[in-house]
This record gives structure tokens, C-alpha cells and sequence, in this order.
């Protein structure tokens, strides 16, 4: 970077979790750094699923630098040992972290575009020499320009969650029928949100940890609201091990979460359509209608929660050179480690400023972002990148290159959204962790020129 670039502050986009830890590593270094985030206050993406309680405890949900620069202020860190909620992370965390960052975090900033300064895409005359532009649209309406040494975006993926079509693309009818669509895990302990679902039929679409928290949430309503049933779509062909392995889980909190959904269908409860792929949907009598590929139009239901993950928006790095997985929309050299397709618990080998890099020098995606479609992540992890990206900015190399990851004994796999103590005895006797029961904190540990070849047994565990 030309040395009138030096000066300028590094550009962080958004005031989440991993945002806000970039913004302390870079301050921990002396560098200047702005937050710029979409919503009035930190942590506004998680505020939104501020119902549900985390997997992780609150051990590893405090990122170090943080931790260093709240001590200072008189911040009191919450229990260790304890599994905060979203709106936990959010009161007793992330908006103590927002303040004592100060005038580095922007509230009501939305970032549009990223490109260089007097450089479109396709240019390469001088282009690494000039500073980053971070255009920004502020509450009120007005466009900034914003000069940066460097970019990190860690926005996240909570905006853009996936649609209901099995093919990846919303199907014919989501648009008109949006009003009964809901594409986030309902809060069913608030009065105006359990009035929507209450006594009524609503299918639940998806089969990971949202989709089982929903419907044990509609599961348990059924109890208390007679009427109230959840059909289950499966895009799969059969539920298989959509329940986890029960007592014998890797995951005991999985395994407990997917016990409750199958007692929940025992019950009668919840249906299963298995094997559905929904290629349209429509109103009928008041009511929704759902298509499958094969044909088949289960009985209507009233309500839909479309739980089928969520993508990186990449709209405003349309001018940015990025080097991306064609399959997973995550960096290139990140891709191979974070294969959603098969899980290692604890083997979650670390990665930093050289495996988040793009053909574009000094910028970087981080945090949820940083893993495309794939559909884990650990805050643990996000907390390391951002602490080498830092490193790497500052020219601190060697620091950089010296990305380490350790995975506690317990918290990291545990919580499944909805609290139980049942569920709390049965983690217990699983041995209290993700992996059963170990000596003590494991640091993970790979050699560079092995990690591609593992990459097939890598997955992490996504905090909601």
C-alpha cells in the first residue's frame, strides 16, 4: 500500500461479534479502524434471534482482545460456565464491547460498495497503491465515501437466508405469498408471535439445528394449544439421521435436541414429508399449498418456516477482485476446511489472514461470511481470523502465519436453542463436550502442507 495510504483507518464491516473483535484486535495494534454497521446498535443481526441460546458457553463467546479492552472499563465477564441466549451476547457483551471502542463504531452506516479509488474492477494500472473506497449510505439517507488502508468484512449471512425452492432459487408463488412466510426459528414466548402459530398447522422446512428447534418449539405449543401441528419437510428421502445418534451422539446437546423432535413426531406432534423438493407454492382457501417435484400436495398448512440456510450477500464487492470456492462461495484456500458435508468434531484446523486472502490485497472476508453456504461456524474460529488479519495489517507476518486454535473441553458443541434440564443431564452423562470427555483443553494442531488433504473432515459448529 502507498504510504498515503498509511494513515487511513482500516474498514470494518459490521458490528457483530466478529466485527467488533476485529476492531479490537486492530486497536490492541494501534491501528485506526472504523466499524461500519447497518443497524443503530451492536450486535443488531443477533438481537433478531436473541431467543435462542447459544451452543457454545460463555467462555468461548469473549474474543481475548476484547476481553483486554473491557477490562479496562470496569466490564464484568459473565459466567464461564453459563450458555447466554443471543440477547445475553448481545446486553452483556457486544454493546459493552461497541462503547468502549467508541467513535470507531458507526451506527445507521450501510455499506453499498467496496472498490478502489479511481479503479473499477477490470483496472490494473497502479492498482494496489491506491486506497480502498467504502461507499455508505447513513440512516438518513446521504452518500459518504470512505477512504481505507484495508477492508474486512464481517457482515455475516442473516440477511440472505435461503429461499424455499429445493433447487437453491425462490420457488413460483414465495413472493406473493410472503406474508405468510417466515425464514427465522419463531419466538414462541412472545405473545404476538405464538398467536401466529398457535393452534394452527405450519410446515417447517429444513433439516438442521434450526429446523429441530423450531419444531420442538411447535411441539411444545401443541401442548399447551390444541390444534397446533408441525409438518416436517424433508428434502431428503427418509429422516435418517436427521434426530442425531441420541445417547450415542458425538454431539450430546444434538443428540438430545434430536431425541426430543423424535419423541415430539411419536407423539403426533409433527408430520414427515420426506423426500419433498417444493417447486412452488400457493394460496388456496386462506391457506398455503406446497408442490413437490414428484407432484405430491400435502394437506395446506397455514403458516411456512423456511429454514434451508443462509448465503453471502456479495452484491456490494462487485468491483472487488475476490477469489472464491465456485461451490460454497468461500476462499479458495478456506473451501476444502470447512466441507459441510463431513463433520470431525474438535478437528477444526486453523486458518487465518493466508487462507482468507483474495486476489484483492488487504481485504479479507471474516466470521460467518468468510464460510460462503457452508452452514457451521464456531465464534471461537472468527475470533482467530480476525486476530491474524490484524497481525497481517500491521505487518506483523510473523504473528500472522501463528494461527492457533484451541478447543475447550466443554461448551463448544453444547446447547441446542432451547433450554431442558433433561437435556442438560443427558450432555452431562455424554461427558459434558462435543467429543466426550478429555484431559483438558486440546490445542489443534495441523501441518500446512496437510490441511488440504484433510479438508474432508472438517466441519465446525455453527453458534445458533
Amino acid at each position: 500500500m502507498a504510504d498515503h495510504a498509511e494513515g487511513l483507518p482500516v474498514a470494518v464491516v459490521g458490528a457483530g461479534p466478529v466485527g467488533l473483535a476485529a476492531a479490537a484486535e486492530l486497536a490492541e495494534r494501534d491501528v485506526p479502524a472504523v466499524v461500519l454497521e447497518k443497524g443503530g446498535s451492536a450486535g443488531a443481526a443477533v438481537a433478531e434471534w436473541g431467543h435462542v441460546r447459544l451452543f457454545s458457553t460463555w467462555r468461548d463467546l469473549v474474543s481475548p482482545a476484547a476481553d483486554k479492552l473491557l477490562a479496562g472499563t470496569g466490564w464484568t465477564r459473565p459466567d464461564e460456565g453459563a450458555y447466554p441466549t443471543g440477547a445475553d451476547w448481545v446486553h452483556e457483551y457486544l454493546e459493552p464491547l461497541a462503547a468502549a471502542l467508541g467513535e470507531r463504531v458507526r451506527f445507521g452506516t450501510e455499506v453499498v460498495g467496496v472498490s478502489r479509488r479511481g479503479r473499477d474492477r477490470v483496472v490494473d494500472a497502479d492498482r494496489e497503491e491506491q486506497p480502498f473506497t467504502v461507499r455508505v449510505r447513513t440512516a438518513d439517507g446521504r452518500e459518504e465515501r470512505v477512504l481505507a488502508r484495508a477492508v474486512v468484512d464481517a457482515s455475516g449471512t442473516w440477511a440472505s437466508p435461503g429461499p424455499l425452492g429445493a433447487d437453491g432459487l425462490p420457488v413460483p408463488g414465495e413472493a406473493a405469498v410472503a406474508d405468510r412466510l417466515s425464514y427465522r426459528v419463531p419466538d414462541l414466548g412472545d405473545p404476538a408471535v405464538r398467536a401466529r402459530y398457535a393452534g394452527r398447522r405450519t410446515a417447517v422446512v429444513g433439516s438442521g439445528h434450526s429446523a429441530l428447534t423450531a419444531l420442538v418449539a411447535l411441539a411444545d405449543a401443541a401442548e399447551r394449544d390444541p390444534g397446533t401441528h408441525a409438518v416436517w419437510v424433508l428434502r431428503r428421502g427418509e429422516v435418517g439421521d436427521a434426530f442425531g445418534g441420541g445417547d450415542a451422539d458425538q454431539l450430546a446437546a444434538r443428540g438430545a435436541l434430536g431425541e426430543r423432535a423424535r419423541r415430539a413426531v411419536e407423539s403426533g406432534h409433527i408430520t414427515v414429508e420426506a423426500g419433498f423438493r417444493t417447486t412452488g407454492v400457493r394460496a388456496e382457501g386462506g391457506r398455503l399449498v406446497l408442490t413437490a417435484e414428484d407432484g405430491r400436495e400435502p394437506d395446506p398448512v397455514d403458516e411456512a418456516v423456511v429454514l434451508t440456510g443462509f448465503r453471502p450477500d456479495l452484491s456490494l464487492l462487485s468491483e472487488v477482485r475476490l477469489g472464491l470456492d465456485a461451490t460454497l462461495q468461500a476462499p479458495v484456500a478456506l473451501a476444502p476446511l470447512i466441507d459441510p458435508n463431513v463433520h470431525s468434531c474438535g478437528t477444526v484446523y486453523p486458518h487465518g489472514a493466508q487462507e482468507l486472502s483474495h486476489p484483492e490485497p488487504g481485504f479479507y472476508l471474516a466470521g460467518m461470511k468468510s464460510y460462503g453456504r457452508a452452514p457451521t461456524f464456531l465464534a471461537l474460529t472468527g475470533f482467530e481470523q480476525v486476530r491474524s488479519i490484524a497481525a497481517a495489517i500491521a505487518g506483523d507476518h510473523e504473528a500472522a502465519a501463528q494461527v492457533e486454535l484451541v478447543l475447550p473441553e466443554t461448551g463448544v458443541c453444547q446447547g441446542s436453542g432451547l433450554p431442558d434440564a433433561a437435556e442438560a443431564a443427558q450432555v452431562e452423562a455424554a461427558g459434558g463436550g462435543c467429543c466426550g470427555p478429555t484431559a483438558g483443553p486440546q490445542p489443534v494442531e495441523a501441518d500446512p502442507g496437510a490441511v488440504a488433504g484433510a479438508g474432508k473432515n472438517l466441519r465446525a459448529h455453527r453458534e445458533t
